[in-house]
């Protein structure tokens, strides 16, 4: 038996993040909270500050953005087809870390498939993290007899890239 014919060794998404940093609560916070249910049908979770920084405004426990953890198979096929969409199906190479993860922005909203500019709430932007890991990669992660992923267990860099490319025909751009 190959490799390729061993579904332990066939990466998947194991979840996507979406995050909305605002910088402050109140009313900006709710919109995006909002903005947040709009895109991805499901309830926000308030992200708080872990330091306080006078240049900033920040302080220790106050709340300062909002995200979404994606982990059902279907929705996350669904929200990152409208995201490539909008990013018009390529991204840089430099979005891939060496771990096989995916991070990118997208700057409004509104370029989403159906969502119209509402002057209520305003423009905002998100950062989208997409994790890729191959099934077993709980032992590094589970509470009794957590231990490493071995190195040819890991998804790489370029095994990420290809993966993307031929799931959802992204186009990298190298530089």
């Amino acid at each position: 038996m190959s490799d390729l014919d061993n579904p332990m060794y066939s990466p998947r998404i194991t979840k996507v993040t979406v995050n909305i940093g605002v910088g402050e609560g109140g009313a900006r916070l709710q919109l995006a909270e909002r903005v947040l249910e709009l895109i991805t049908g499901m309830k926000s979770v308030r992200t708080i500050s872990k330091t306080t920084n006078r240049d900033l405004g920040t302080r220790l426990g106050a709340p300062i953005g909002c995200k979404v953890t994606i982990r059902n198979q279907s929705e996350i096929q669904a929200f990152l087809k409208d995201a490539f969409w909008v990013r018009e199906n390529t991204l840089p190479g430099y979005n891939f870390d060496q771990s096989g993860n995916l991070s990118f922005g997208i700057s409004d909203y509104t370029d989403f498939p159906e969502q119209k500019y509402d002057p209520d709430i305003g423009i905002f932007g998100m950062d989208i993290n997409v994790v890729l890991e191959r099934p077993g990669h709980r032992v590094s992660r589970r509470r009794r007899r957590a231990s490493k992923v071995g190195i040819s267990h890991r998804v790489g860099k370029d095994e990420s890239k290809n993966w993307f490319k031929e799931n959802f025909e992204l186009t990298i751009v190298e530089e």
